[in-house]
């Protein structure tokens, strides 16, 4: 098993635990960022909220039913940001091999740091109290021997939770959790899993690799790995994207296309901060769809221009959303992404799209 020590940290409910920092009238009450209108999302909401069954990526409106006194604010993208930067600077302090996944969780490999600390738990520990101290917010911390145990050992005792796997309890840990902890496994999987018989992180490691590969094919080897513990990947600090991209997986498919839209127009928005964030500039939108029968299908413009503006992006997003079959049929999961990476355009008044066959 590998010596290696990594953090994952995650932000609690961070754009919402950002708003009820600043704003004092919102502690301990529903909260959710977004947009509460009829074709607003829901990006992020507040734990006060969801025990109301309240979610990112749920209709402002149905949020609204489910949780009468919610309180919608709108996001503040640039605030967000600025925390976020405050956050990674307690990382920095730590090491330099840090992995952000978002502006709200990253891997750290803390095998060697520049605290001179060998205990990963002492870290977790100081760099959550530098968070809470420095930033005003709680974090959650999963330390492992690899990524994929430290991301699921974040998430076990949200909020403001601490859970360390040491080696040799990595399988102990991993095997009574359900398949669905394990990063990448969503519903479509976890419903082919369900039918193999395999419920239990445990069930699939002890099921033939063989079959698994030849049932999920490549994703079946990883998923076999990971059930067993096995995740050699490293923190990666030095990535290079060549694309951003956000999706999310409904629970109950969705038919509704002013919904779609509302869901396009935050997914747009997350690949722009994402793009913004690393100073990127894209020409090619593209959106992924998947039907409620497991159907998949993507479809693409390119723009004379680059661009990151969120705006822009949902609108292309949009109008490739509308030559799908969106609103007849129901649709399980949505995606946004942004290529063709460059460096920024000077933007004419009416930048012209080419379509791309």
């Amino acid at each position: 098993m590998s010596n290696r020590k990594i953090l994952h940290v995650d932000m609690d409910a961070f754009f919402a635990s950002v708003e009820q920092r600043d704003d004092p009238g919102l502690k301990g009450r529903p909260v959710a960022v977004g947009g509460g209108g009829s074709r607003g999302v829901v990006a992020a909401a507040s734990y006060e909220a969801r025990t109301y069954g309240v979610r990112s990526a749920m209709p402002g409106a149905e949020a609204r039913r489910r949780c009468p006194d919610l309180i919608f604010v709108r996001p503040d993208f640039a605030k967000y940001k600025d925390v976020s930067r405050s956050v990674f600077t307690v990382f920095s302090e730590v090491t330099d091999i840090i992995e952000g996944m978002s502006l709200d969780e990253a891997f750290l490999d803390v095998t060697e740091n520049h605290w001179q600390e060998p205990s990963a738990t002492r870290i977790a520990q100081r760099i959550k109290r530098l968070i809470w101290e420095e930033v005003g917010l709680t974090a959650s911390a999963g330390v492992g021997p690899s990524k994929s145990v430290s991301k699921i050992a974040s998430g076990y005792n949200k909020p403001n939770g601490l859970t360390v796997v040491p080696p040799e309890r990595v399988l102990e840990f991993l095997h009574p959790l359900p398949i669905e902890k394990i990063s990448g496994v969503g519903p479509a999987t976890a419903k082919r899993l369900h039918a193999l018989g395999l419920r239990r992180i445990g069930e699939v490691a002890r099921y033939s690799k063989l079959e698994l590969v030849q049932k999920l094919g490549k994703s079946g080897r990883r998923l076999w790995e990971l059930s067993n513990g096995i995740d050699h990947r490293p923190v990666s600090h030095h990535r290079v994207r060549k694309s951003q991209s956000a999706e999310r997986t409904f629970q109950e498919d969705i038919m509704d296309l002013n919904a779609l839209h509302a869901v396009v127009e935050d997914l747009s928005m997350r690949v722009s901060e994402g793009m913004r964030k690393a100073g990127r500039y894209g020409k090619t939108v593209t959106i992924k769809v998947r039907y409620s029968d497991f159907t998949t299908l993507s479809r693409s413009l390119t723009l004379y221009r680059s661009t990151n503006d969120p705006n822009q992006i949902a609108a292309v997003s949009r109008g490739l959303l509308d030559d799908t079959d969106a609103g007849k049929r129901p649709i399980r999961l949505l995606g946004v992404g942004m290529s063709g990476f460059g460096g920024p355009d000077r933007q004419l008044p009416l930048p012209l799209p080419e379509w791309e066959s």
